[in-house]
């Protein structure tokens, strides 16, 4: 089961570059759809990856659905081979992508972001266009299932902003 707050107190409390993108994201924006995971977009720097790789060694990562058999260490050795990691932890699946289709790398999904509050931290969370962009060019059914509320939201927060002037 999804630990949330547990994962992200780790990541922001060890300063860790990133931002929260996926179906998290889409909750953070008022989404009443029901994720599994927490999908995060990390920045692809050494300092970087040696935070992520402390934040969560508690929580025991390993890579989904590959046999505990198979030798897995989330190190900076690690992160230098890969970019994108589907992970189970002790506090629930974690997806660390390192370039968001549609979107690409960190530095452009920030620029696609905006600040959020969740669980008394200050974080990064995918604007409603970018996950939009990022949904539509994932084309994955799941993704295509959750664009009309996306896109519902959306118009809902410009109908908004439009009364507001």
């Amino acid at each position: 089961m999804l630990q949330a707050e547990r994962l992200l107190t780790a990541l922001c409390n060890a300063k860790v570059e990133f931002v929260i993108i996926g179906g998290m994201a889409a909750v953070a924006h008022g989404s009443a759809y029901v994720t599994a995971d927490l999908d995060i977009c990390y920045q692809r720097q050494i300092e970087n990856h040696q935070r992520l790789s402390r934040a969560l060694h508690s929580f025991r990562p390993r890579l989904r659905g590959v046999s505990d058999d198979v030798p897995f260490v989330l190190d900076v050795a690690t992160f230098k081979s890969t970019i994108n990691f589907t992970l189970s932890t002790d506090a629930g699946d974690l997806d660390l992508i390192g370039e968001v289709p549609g979107l690409g790398n960190y530095d452009a999904v920030k620029s696609h972001a905006e600040e959020a509050e969740l669980y008394g931290f200050r974080v990064w969370v995918l604007t409603l266009d970018g996950l939009i962009a990022s949904k539509q060019t994932a084309g994955r059914p799941k993704d295509l299932r959750l664009l009309p509320e996306l896109k519902a939201l959306q118009a809902l927060r410009d109908e908004t902003s439009k009364d507001k002037r």
